[in-house]
């Protein structure tokens, strides 16, 4: 009979995710995550198979938790410009806020592994449909209210928010300041 677990999993799964998205997956050794979960290397192959599936995890729960937060600040009440706006605002300042500015774990992803590993990319993939899902819907409520032109193709829209969140949060990286990133929010709304 073998000895119960010493850690949580899913706890495990969230101190992995915070390595990987700082490091990328290429430069997190086994070694990182043992030191990371505070668990010895046949807990973590035991417990999660390989690093690659540990990173599956964590991307996921990455996925999980951002996407969400960002559907939840876009289906708040008042006007559509002004939810999309603060939106991305509290975006930007918050990859400005992170000392060590790690951008979009989904981002660095797809710029690290590309179609290099198919199921990361698909689970990036699917972040992205769901961010640009939640755009959509938002342009499509703008155009019933009258806040967005009725001409507007909420599809196209909804693609180029998320184009545009993707580009601010790799510039976030490296901006040594806000006013980039606030005149691309503002460019943007107020192109609608």
């Amino acid at each position: 009979m073998g000895r119960p677990k010493q850690f949580d999993p899913d706890v495990a799964v969230g101190h992995a995710m915070d390595v990987f998205w700082r490091k990328g997956y290429a430069a997190t050794t086994p070694q990182d995550l043992v030191d990371a979960l505070g668990i010895g290397k046949g807990s973590l192959y035991n417990t999660f198979g390989s690093k690659h599936a540990l990173f599956e995890a964590a991307l996921s729960r990455y996925r999980d938790s951002q996407a969400a937060a960002l559907i939840e600040m876009l289906e708040e009440p008042g006007p559509v410009k002004d939810r999309l706006r603060r939106a991305l605002r509290l975006l930007s300042e918050m990859d400005l806020a992170d000392p060590d500015r790690r951008g979009c774990m989904a981002v660095n992803t797809a710029a690290e592994l590309g179609q290099a590993d198919e199921s990361a990319a698909r689970l990036v993939q699917r972040m992205f449909d769901r961010t640009e899902d939640a755009f959509r819907a938002l342009v499509e409520e703008g155009r019933r209210t009258g806040e967005i032109a009725a001409d507007r193709d909420a599809r196209a829209v909804g693609s180029l928010l998320l184009n545009t969140v993707v580009g601010m949060r790799l510039l976030a990286r490296v901006a040594d300041g806000p006013d980039r990133l606030t005149r691309v929010v503002d460019a943007v709304v107020d192109s609608l």
